[in-house]
């Protein structure tokens, strides 16, 4: 059974006050509902409401002292106010130094995706978020594009075949770790009930936006891509860790941040910590198994968290920053960041510069969406997102709409809002892509 629009009463309400019979249909073919043109405004009305009652809320019960109100807050981009007022929200709890959102940012469960935040001495659970340690790695191979372009479909085949995609899945290789073995970072973490799950799901991708992508460079070498993170091992700590700060679930709710020297915040530190590690594990697994496909030797890679917070100092003072879709870039540190499937991803660098210091040295994660998931699907066919596609020369394994490449922003044009940040040092475009199948939702990711 198909669920009710939570914006289209106010849609229609909308349509009505426009003088458009909400009934009526517009567009090409069948069309829509004319209320439908009214659903993003309704939706940032509801979503205006709720920032301002959280803000208040947060006013009225919570005190922030006197030196870490309205601390700086350094903004890359064209926003939506409702992502900015969520960051504002954010910055009125704890002991916040400074803020940050890069130009992929929008609205996230308690932070913004693309938000980063400096915190002395506290950290924030619900600013790693759910998927503890998501990020990125890329490897590049002595393989060359046009030794394997006549297979890379029965290659990306493979891969689907091999890599384990898609909700709670167990990995059908054992993948083996010596983090397993780490008896103290699981007594630490209080996660030791999770171990022998964790050992079954590492090396699984997920669904939604997590992939494997097969791309080459300007040289014409084949690099392996992917993107996911901890799985449930880090959604399993991150919830158990909310519920114990009070903190809540939801889009417009106070952040729970801890106290780094207290009891909780030492056990949610090495929870994260054995998810990063967790997570880069996976990450490393998955481009190793992929490479036994393709062959060749990897001859760079490149690693890194986006989900995470990092001890680091800036300005002469020891900081927690925790991004939350956000890629660190410190002078000369390399990153990957991919676009949307089909489109061209990046390795970049970190430069230093003063707009680097004022972003925290960090930047995009990716594309960043234009459209959530439903109106993704409203909006886009799968005969459109296919000859995208092909007019690109991807092959693509599963995938649903709501990753079309027309939900995001186009990456240059994200990179753009951060020049003198970072540069790129290789351009990577896509001949193959592998995601989770239609229909997969995946409660593990952020």
């Amino acid at each position: 059974m198909r669920r009710p629009d939570p914006y289209m009463e106010r849609a229609r309400e909308l349509c009505l006050a426009a003088g458009v019979d909400p009934d009526s249909r517009v567009g090409e073919g069948r069309g829509q509902p004319a209320w439908c043109l009214y659903k993003d405004a309704a939706r940032k009305e509801h979503l205006a409401r709720e920032a301002n009652a959280t803000a208040s809320s947060i006013a009225a019960f919570r005190t922030q002292d006197a030196r870490f109100q309205n601390a700086p807050l350094k903004v890359f981009g064209p926003h939506e106010e409702a992502t900015i007022a969520q960051m504002r929200n954010c910055m009125a709890i704890g002991n916040v130094v400074s803020g940050v959102i890069c130009a992929d940012g929008h609205l996230g469960y308690a932070q913004p995706v693309g938000g980063v935040i400096a915190y002395e001495k506290q950290i924030s659970i619900s600013g790693v978020g759910f998927d503890i340690g998501c990020g990125n790695m890329a490897a590049r191979l002595d393989t060359r594009f046009d030794d394997i372009a006549g297979i890379a479909p029965s290659i990306i085949r493979d891969v689907a075949k091999v890599i384990s995609f898609g909700v709670g899945r167990a990995n059908a290789e054992r993948a083996e770790h010596d983090l397993f073995d780490d008896g103290e970072a699981w007594r630490e973490s209080d996660m030791e009930d999770y171990r022998q799950k964790a050992v079954k799901q590492l090396g699984t991708v997920g669904s939604g936006n997590h992939y494997v992508d097969l791309m080459r460079d300007e040289e014409g070498f084949v690099w392996i891509g992917v993107h996911f993170g901890s799985r449930g091992l880090g959604h399993t700590s991150a919830t158990r860790y909310l519920k114990a700060a009070g903190g809540k679930d939801g889009m417009n709710v106070p952040p729970a941040v801890v106290d780094e020297d207290s009891e909780l915040g030492r056990r949610y530190i090495a929870a994260m910590q054995l998810a990063g590690r967790y997570a880069y594990a996976g990450r490393e697994w998955v481009v190793e198994r992929v490479r036994q496909i393709i062959g060749g030797s990897v001859t760079e890679s490149v690693h890194n968290h986006h989900n995470y917070a990092w001890r680091e100092t800036h300005d002469g003072k020891d900081l927690w920053v925790v991004r939350k879709g956000a890629t660190p870039a410190f002078p000369g540190q390399k990153g990957f960041v991919g676009g949307s499937m089909g489109d061209d991803a990046v390795i970049l660098e970190g430069v230093d510069s003063p707009e680097a210091k004022a972003s925290l040295y960090s930047t995009v994660h990716g594309a960043g969406r234009l459209f959530g998931r439903r109106e993704a699907k409203r909006r886009f066919s799968r005969e459109e997102m296919d000859r995208w596609l092909n007019e690109r020369g991807v092959t693509l394994i599963g995938a649903d709409l709501d990753e079309s490449p027309m939900a995001y922003r186009r990456l240059p044009d994200v990179l753009a809002q951060h020049a003198g940040t970072v540069r790129v040092l290789h351009t990577l475009r896509p001949f193959a892509v592998a995601m989770a199948g239609e229909g997969e939702f995946d409660p593990w990711k952020d």
